[in-house]
């Protein structure tokens, strides 16, 4: 058994069912904010109720967040004791800073609003949900510093040497904002709220159709949308700005997201298409030169291939090429998706569109699959390196640890991963078979 290969997939299991809550809880946050902000606007009732729901189904998944998101801590220290040495400096800061400065923030106020309704004034309240969101955004922000250094190092030095040498910082905001951290950011943030507004999109349509809390649903429905159309042409100016810091921070994970394996040639882009590794090229449709436009602005400028660099040094470029394309192709579904609602909604016919209803049943699926996508795409686009052309993957995971512990730690957490997802699963279905009527108006 390979003690990295299991290493890499018990941490992408984790870390891939954690990723499954903070999105929503970005989100959610957000609508939450601006439902209660129209709530003490108005003094309507509906807009209290719709707070309060939502706000119960925010609670239920940063309870999961939190519980899931411990683990990851852990791992660093047990399967990947190399890599914590080489980065501890450097990860302690934004990790910290995420820990002091935003989940407590977040934890607290989330507190108010679960619990201080009646205990605190409509302003405070009010201000309670925007701190909610505001910390769940600062506390991605400062997980994405982290992980973007990994990806672009920057504001640091190289002390010691062989096994003890380790990354320090002797710049804490050239580290913080590294050259990704804000295309990133900017990224992960829309597409978290894309996971929020569908899921309210989806539980709308839900009602709408059973003719269940019909005012609620309605009311809801235009909510997510609007956030829905908003994440989702803002996601088509975050995805193209941060392809522009992978083609020119990381163009070897840039060569493998479109397969181009010319040292120095106009990059195609692949519309659909398949990588046949063997003979290095996509079987497919391609737009000639139209990578190379959307990069540069000129079709025919040359960019760097794959075979510009050692085979050792290029990323599984099947994976990254699948992956980021299918996320780029659920981007833009989701695109249609908000658009067609909010064209019916002008038009005043939303809620007779059964169709429509029908496919935004399941459309709180497509954001999370977009999210794990394009993490995935990210991640082993990076490989070989754990942090780009400094540490290697194999370099950072622990030497002592047996490959036949990593492999029961990974059952093991597969099975208790299942139990809590169809806990999640169940206690969310309760809330929303249940409705809003046990909110207070």
């Amino acid at each position: 058994m390979d003690t990295v290969l299991l290493a890499r997939l018990q941490f992408a299991l984790t870390i891939s069912f954690h990723y499954l809550f903070p999105p929503l809880t970005i989100g959610l946050g957000v609508l939450l904010a601006a439902m209660e902000g129209l709530h003490l606007k108005t003094g309507d009732a509906l807009y209290r109720r719709m707070s309060e729901f939502w706000a119960r189904v925010l609670g239920l998944t940063f309870a999961m967040g939190v519980a899931t998101g411990i683990v990851m801590e852990f791992e660093f220290g047990t399967n990947w004791a190399a890599y914590s040495r080489f980065v501890g400096d450097v990860f302690g800061s934004p990790l910290a800073a995420e820990a002091v400065l935003a989940f407590f923030l977040e934890s607290v106020f989330l507190a108010v609003v679960l619990f201080g309704r009646d205990k605190v004034g409509p302003v405070l309240y009010f201000l309670s949900t925007v701190l909610v969101a505001f910390g769940a955004h600062l506390s991605a922000f400062w997980i994405i510093v982290a992980n973007s250094w990994q990806q672009t190092p920057a504001g640091f030095r190289i002390v010691g040497e062989g096994a003890a040498a380790r990354a320090e910082i002797v710049d804490f905001w050239a580290m913080v904002f590294n050259p990704s951290t804000v295309d990133r950011f900017t990224h992960t943030i829309v597409g978290a709220w894309q996971s929020g507004a569908f899921l309210v999109v989806s539980v709308s349509a839900f009602y709408l159709l059973m003719r269940r809390h019909e005012a609620f649903a309605k009311a809801s429905l235009k909510f997510g949308l609007a956030l829905a159309l908003l994440a989702s042409l803002s996601q088509l100016e975050t995805g193209h700005m941060s392809t522009l810091g992978v083609a020119k921070n990381q163009p070897a994970k840039f060569a493998a997201i479109e397969a181009h394996y010319e040292k120095s040639a106009p990059a195609p882009l692949h519309l659909i298409g398949w990588v046949d590794a063997k003979n290095e090229r996509v079987r497919g449709l391609a737009v000639p030169g139209l990578a190379s436009f959307l990069l540069s602005g000129d079709p025919h400028r040359p960019v760097t291939g794959l075979r510009a660099f050692p085979p050792q040094d290029r990323p599984p470029v099947a994976a990254v090429f699948l992956t980021h394309h299918m996320m780029v192709s659920i981007g833009m579904a989701l695109i249609g998706l908000s658009l067609l609602g909010v064209f019916f909604w002008r038009r005043g016919t939303l809620y007779e569109q059964t169709w429509l209803l029908l496919l935004y049943l399941p459309s709180f699926l497509l954001p999370q699959a977009a999210n794990q996508l394009g993490w995935q795409a990210a991640e082993v686009g990076r490989q070989p390196w754990l942090v780009y052309n400094l540490l290697r993957t194999s370099e950072g995971v622990s030497k002592v640890v047996p490959a036949g512990h990593i492999l029961f730690s990974l059952l093991l957490f597969t099975l208790v991963y299942a139990g809590l997802f169809l806990v999640y699963a169940y206690l969310l279905a309760a809330k929303v078979l249940h409705g809003p009527e046990e909110a207070r108006s």
